[in-house]
């Protein structure tokens, strides 16, 4: 049961081959059937995203390009011209407008909020000022009721 002497292992490595002569045939059998075509495929895969990338740059480039050589000015996009009176429609012309005011113990600004959303220059019928008071402040409660 001692080690195996030199001239054995010789016997043996003559009769089975070295390790080397065994495992390169396996490893050889593995890289062709396992890992080339697992690298293959992945290589085709990020060559086809890379791709797909760089149609998806030149579109956007296409688009911005576009975008700032075909754009409307200003004068076309705003009209700064306030909305003819119409008498018959008096102020249906404008539409609704609700103003919410978020009040949360803030007594120092609620007289200021309220009335500055109260003196907009806009049709006391389409305007609809709410005040949201979530205080916990009793005080504030009942400047409100």
């Amino acid at each position: 049961m001692g080690s195996a002497s030199a001239a054995e292992m010789a016997a043996v490595e003559w009769l089975l081959g070295s390790p080397a002569d065994v495992i390169a045939p396996v490893w050889n059998a593995v890289k062709l059937y396992a890992i080339v075509p697992v690298l293959r495929f992945s290589l085709y895969l990020c060559l086809l995203w890379s791709f797909l990338l760089f149609v998806e740059w030149v579109h956007m480039m296409f688009l911005a390009a576009l975008a700032k050589l075909m754009r409307r000015r200003h004068a076309e996009r705003y009209i700064w011209e306030p909305l003819s009176d119409d008498l018959e429609g008096g102020s249906l012309d404008f539409p609704m407008v609700l103003v919410q005011i978020p009040i949360y113990n803030e007594i120092e600004v609620y007289k200021i909020s309220i009335g500055a959303a109260c003196r907009l220059s806009w049709p006391v019928d389409r305007l609809v000022v709410q005040v949201l008071d979530d205080s916990t402040d009793l005080v504030i409660k009942v400047l409100f009721l």
